[in-house]
């Protein structure tokens, strides 16, 4: 879950932005049908298997509407729900309910996706020693909720944004005018604190790497046996760090090489939603 100060100065901002994009002036088709206030209840089930994840924000949802929204959940982040289950009731305001559905249920299924992709890699790597991290390549506006479904679903999150840490990829490289250069340059800025991390996509990069003192290397991009020899060359002078189109079908070829961390951009960018959904609507 998240904390206090973080719901409220990071995730609300974000949730009344969405609330805002769905309702510019007003719901009319809710307040057609519905014109004064009565009380109802209505059920958030899950219509496939799946891990769940999200609901402090689902029902942050309703309660940034109205603050006497009430939610019974009989499920926790983290818990795999089966196809029907009841995962909560949610009880309101008949108009509230009907108001943020659409909002409440895009961030519990997006991040429900990325938390039962995230569950189906991380238990391919369970008998190994290495870490699985996330990435950027997150939906704009909506990193704080996909990073938190990563660890929820088992992974752990690599640098949260540009100010987080120090990653030299190839276009830093360049313009910087080498490896070395790149990392004797970012020693030389950035804090004692921050460990040094760099992109590299040949062995000749890895040696140049290594001769300037990385804290992290990056092999991008490298097939089995590049990394093996990598590995080798490595040898214990810094972490080491697997990246590039990085998926749940092809990330058992990497499972015996000892690495310590494997990225994979597509935790975030190519999970799919879980399905749920609110039903059974009524007044009570």
């Amino acid at each position: 879950m998240f904390d206090p100060v973080t719901l409220k100065l990071q995730v609300d901002p974000l949730i009344l932005s969405a609330l805002r994009e769905d309702i510019t002036s007003e719901d009319v088709t809710t307040n057609s049908v519905m014109p004064e206030a009565v009380q109802g209840e209505v059920d958030l089930i899950a219509k496939e298997d799946g891990v769940i994840c999200g609901l402090q924000v689902f029902q942050r949802v309703f309660t940034l509407l109205d603050e006497n929204t009430k939610v019974e959940f009989f499920a926790q982040d983290g818990d795999f729900v089966k196809n029907g289950t009841l995962v909560a009731k949610i009880y309101g305001d008949i108009r509230t309910l009907l108001c943020g559905e659409r909002t409440a249920l895009n961030y519990l299924q997006r991040m429900s996706g990325v938390a039962t992709y995230t569950r189906k890699v991380a238990e391919l790597l369970k008998d190994t020693k290495t870490t699985l991290l996330d990435t950027r390549k997150t939906t704009p506006n909506n990193r704080i909720f996909e990073k938190y479904s990563v660890r929820v679903g088992g992974g752990k999150n690599h640098r949260y944004n540009l100010s987080d840490g120090v990653l030299l990829k190839d276009n830093h490289i360049g313009a910087a005018g080498g490896v070395k250069e790149a990392i004797l340059a970012a020693k030389e800025y950035a804090p004692f604190v921050r460990k040094i991390e760099v992109e590299v996509e040949n062995l000749e990069m890895l040696k140049e790497a290594l001769e300037a003192g990385a804290d992290i290397i990056m092999l991008d991009n490298m097939t089995h046996d590049e990394i093996k020899t990598a590995m080798g060359m490595i040898n214990g002078r810094a972490e080491v760090e697997v990246s590039g189109n990085v998926t749940k079908e092809n990330i058992a070829r990497l499972t015996d090489l000892g690495v310590d961390y494997i990225s994979s951009g597509a935790l975030t960018h190519s999970a799919p939603i879980l399905d749920l959904s609110l039903k059974n609507l009524h007044r009570i």
